[in-house]
């Protein structure tokens, strides 16, 4: 009897890309950034990183093993980018505690209590990250200040973050003039040399691991670029009618974490929309209300927030941008 026909639903797509292999792409491409992190905060940076990273591995090992009882699959690499991301989206001061409770929360909450990857609604490191924020806000709004002493970098003195200089000082009346002599300049901004989370200060080396990101098609442009257009543009228009009330694209664009949100956070596989027209659409909504929470909010950062609330849409968005099923006949129209 010859064997039996084995059919499986579709879509039948063979591919030499798996899930590891995308993961360790997205660690390549962070190793810029994480450089640049050590070499501004120091040993502070590789401690929190390494505490994040080891407790989110631990935790999705004891949960799987001991409470779901399921396949161990801390071997795939996404709870390794998932606390590489939390570290990155982290103040390089912050007790070592509270990164192992944001490390359970990412996993046990965000990932596992979904059914891990691939079922997730929410970005496990953003949800772990606005958890600390909202219950340990003053530890985590104390960000160490780069401090360039000869050629010494230490991160013992706190300070606002650029975005926060900007929200405190045009609260109490000044204005962007007045102000621009009190935050780095463009090109600090875009080298790195600034306070902040850990991960999210140089603008050069995230673009440069967006780059090869693209370059190895882990992800497509249509996300992080439409995003920042759409920041830029919606922040551009308040500059070009206020220019004393509200700050230019390019400051928008290179600080906080919209460069780290719009390659690496919002471009996650699992919370993201399927089709091309879905992530335009996801990725304007996150540039809008970034730039509605930076602008008129209490909060001077919006991306974090910005994107868990595109992740809420992302269902609906696919349901109305379907991708065209395999096999379906493409409609000609007869000239």
């Amino acid at each position: 009897m010859a064997d039996p026909i084995i059919i499986s639903a579709s879509p039948h797509i063979h591919s030499n890309k798996t899930s590891k292999k995308l993961m360790y792409d997205v660690l390549y491409a962070l190793i810029p950034a994480f450089l640049v992190s050590i070499y501004v905060f120091g040993i502070s940076a590789l401690i929190l990183t390494s505490v994040a990273v080891i407790s989110c591995i631990l935790f999705e090992f004891l949960i799987q093993k001991f409470l779901l009882k399921t396949e161990i699959t801390i071997t795939d690499g996404s709870a390794l980018i998932t606390g590489i991301l939390l570290a990155f989206n982290l103040p390089s001061n912050l007790p070592i505690w509270m990164i192992i409770v944001g490390s359970l929360i990412a996993i046990g909450v965000a990932k596992l209590s979904f059914g891990g990857l691939g079922y997730n609604i929410f970005n496990p490191a953003l949800v772990g990250r606005v958890f600390l924020l909202v219950s340990f806000p003053v530890q985590m709004t104390s960000w160490p200040t780069a401090v360039v002493n000869n050629t010494t970098i230490v991160d013992a003195v706190t300070g606002a973050t650029p975005l926060g200089i900007i929200k405190e000082g045009l609260m109490y009346g000044e204005t962007m003039t007045t102000l621009s002599s009190k935050f780095p300049s463009t090109m600090e901004l875009f080298l790195g040399i600034t306070g902040g989370s850990v991960g999210e200060m140089s603008a050069l080396a995230l673009l440069l691991g967006g780059v090869f990101l693209i370059a190895r098609k882990v992800i497509t442009w249509h996300i992080p670029i439409t995003m920042l257009v759409t920041m830029a543009v919606f922040t551009g228009i308040f500059w070009l009618v206020n220019p004393e009330q509200y700050a230019d694209p390019l400051i928008h664009i290179l600080s906080g974490g919209a460069i780290l949100g719009a390659f690496y956070m919002a471009t996650d596989l699992v919370t993201s929309p399927m089709t091309k027209k879905g992530m335009i659409i996801f990725a304007i909504g996150i540039g809008i209300i970034t730039v509605v929470i930076r602008l008129f909010g209490a909060y001077p950062e919006g991306v974090s927030f910005a994107i868990l609330i595109m992740n809420a849409f992302v269902p609906l968005i696919n349901t109305y941008f379907k991708p065209r099923r395999f096999g379906n006949k493409i409609k000609s129209k007869i000239m």
